[in-house]
């Protein structure tokens, strides 16, 4: 009544330091062009969260803290870790259980291993809270559910993340065990204020200890597969049978002082009792109803003596199990907790058991579980939180990030001509050149179709968009004003391009160009047919073949020429057959 029986807590991953200082720095200079020393202050910002973040306060700052450097981590990935370019930053991190370090040089472990340090700590707050008051078990369900919701967004977010501890087998067991304790709490608040003698009372709090056992019971066959049972501490398997027999237990007191207690008196509600007994049981015993149990008073005393006895069995099983592990027997508290309720139980049926009558060896049936309040995960709305970009000096993330490597900034002179800047723009932040004309100023300046303004004079123009752009640049006169542009560079490779040469007393020309020809004048054994290219298409007519390419300038009867260019000289028509001709 004044102690409560100790829960698991889950450990914190530890991780090395890393430095992202001289990474992130040759990274701001070689892909965004900027001096990355002009980025210390924002670098030495990270860095200090992430320390911190590696030793947390076991509360809701603590957790405030992790979720912060988490929200963080996708906006740094963005930023800095590109998919064809390594940072050279390693991230290690050892596996909470066996100790065993896995690297890695992207952000998917560091993301991972921060979720599960943020179920663990709120394991951790479960653990610590104040049992013996309702707001403190409120404070543990919730704990415990959000434990829950934080590993199994782990389990879905991260599918193949190389730690043992974050494997779908392992978590699945940890979230198993995060909604256990969190339904004995429930347990726990339901009886706080006191256990009512009263025949539904005592049905329901058997049913509730049945629900906790079950759910143990899982846990615990989770935690005997392999290789799980290999990388948790053996003291916590022993803890879940002990709860599973000992809750179990308890359920089968619970509904044998219904039994015996309460005999069916002419002020009760007897359609009531029926239908709370009737939903206890999954299988009565044969020839039995549960009104024939509630009007026949030996039959009720012997079905409530047989669950005394497994009350008892229950309770003789947990105590085994807690002397099988050396590191339960410091937990002296779990051991009188144990024994105490072995006690209850065994004085509560030496009151109803009769020496002189003939041993029974009727086993009592199961209980069905149900509970009024079933324990379920809960994702914490912390996992949401709004951060400030460190980086935001390099301009909107979604145009200024890894995927895109960026020249450095051009100076280009602008000036007004009748009120015409030469170019027009679009976009939110940064704005873009899209229309420019070649013979403004700013064109012979150096300004090209798809450059992005970052300033304009001494104003960074990153995060403006085109109406605070053109606010900007309506005064300008003819003296003009200087902009500062960048261009995205064009990272990927450059397909060759096939291209053929003719010649012959004709121009070499590198356009798919194929020419009619007539090659029955070549000996017969010279003849060779050859495959062509798959997109010229082929005819043959009159045995000469012809291809449908692209034109070319061909001599006029009117004189009028299709080019204002000289007419290449062409080897002599009677080379050629008189039917081929150029389409």
């Amino acid at each position: 009544e004044t102690t409560n029986i100790p829960l698991i807590a889950l450990g914190l991953k530890e991780t090395k330091e890393v430095d992202f200082s001289a990474p992130f720095k040759d990274f701001i200079m070689e892909h965004y062009n900027e001096d990355g020393r002009t980025f210390e202050e924002e670098i030495a910002d990270l860095m200090d969260l992430r320390q911190a973040s590696r030793t947390p306060s076991r509360n809701e700052a603590g957790v405030e803290l992790l979720a912060k450097y988490y929200s963080h981590l996708p906006l740094i990935e963005n930023r800095f870790f590109s998919p064809t370019h390594q940072t050279g930053i390693f991230f290690t991190w050892y596996d909470s259980f066996t100790g065993v370090p896995v690297c890695q040089q992207n952000l998917t472990l560091e993301k991972a291993s921060v979720v599960f340090n943020m179920a663990a700590l709120y394991s951790q707050i479960g653990t610590r809270s104040d049992r013996q008051t309702i707001v403190g078990l409120g404070e543990a369900i919730s704990s415990f559910q959000k434990a829950a919701g934080m590993l199994s967004h782990l389990k879905e977010t991260f599918t193949h993340t190389p730690s043992y501890d974050m494997s779908p087998a392992m978590v699945g067991m940890l979230i198993r065990l995060m909604i256990a304790q969190a339904q004995e709490c429930i347990f726990e608040k339901i009886a706080l204020p006191g256990i009512l003698n009263k025949f539904n009372s005592l049905i329901k709090m058997a049913q509730e200890a049945v629900k906790v056992s079950e759910i143990y019971d899982q846990v615990h066959q989770s935690m005997i597969q392999m290789p799980i049972k290999d990388n948790v501490p053996s003291f916590w398997s022993i803890m879940s049978l002990v709860k599973t027999n000992h809750y179990r237990a308890i359920a089968h007191h619970f509904l044998a002082s219904a039994l015996l207690d309460h005999e069916l008196g002419p002020n009760d509600d007897e359609d009531q009792q029926e239908k709370a007994l009737s939903q206890v049981y999954d299988q009565l015993p044969e020839g039995c109803s549960p009104l024939d149990i509630l009007k026949n008073k030996d039959e009720r005393e012997r079905i409530g003596k047989a669950h005394f006895r497994r009350a008892i069995s229950g309770h003789e099983e947990a105590l085994r199990n807690y002397g099988l592990c050396q590191h339960l027997d410091k937990l002296k508290v779990l051991q009188e907790i144990l024994e105490a309720s072995h006690r209850r139980s065994l004085n509560k049926y030496s009151d109803y058991e009769n020496e002189e009558e003939f041993p029974d060896y009727f086993e009592a049936p199961d209980i069905i579980s149900k509970t009024e309040h079933k324990a379920e995960m809960e994702l914490p709305a912390s996992t949401k939180v709004k951060v400030i970009d460190f980086f935001q000096r390099l301009g909107p993330l979604s145009v200024f990030s890894a995927k895109q490597k960026w020249t450095a900034p051009r100076k280009i002179h602008i000036c007004a001509e009748d009120r015409d800047l030469g170019f027009t723009l679009k976009g939110e932040a940064p704005v873009q050149v899209v229309s420019l004309d070649p013979l403004s100023q700013a064109a012979a300046d150096g300004l090209k179709e798809g450059d992005y303004i970052v300033a304009v004079g001494d104003t960074d123009t990153k995060w403006m968009g085109v109406s605070d752009m053109m606010r900007l640049l309506k005064d300008v006169d003819e003296e003009g004003i200087e902009l500062q542009v960048v261009s995205i560079i064009d990272n990927s490779p450059t397909m060759p391009t096939k291209s053929a040469t003719f010649s012959g007393n004709l121009p070499k020309t590198y356009s798919m160009i194929c020419l009619a020809y007539n090659d029955e004048e070549k000996p017969l054994k010279a003849r060779k047919v050859s495959k062509k290219s798959s997109f010229l298409s082929w005819g043959l007519k009159n045995k000469t073949k012809s291809a449908s390419t692209l034109s070319l300038p061909t001599a006029d009867q009117s004189g009028a020429l299709p080019w204002n260019k000289p007419v290449p000289t062409f080897p002599s028509s009677s080379s050629y057959n008189n039917d081929s001709a150029f389409h």
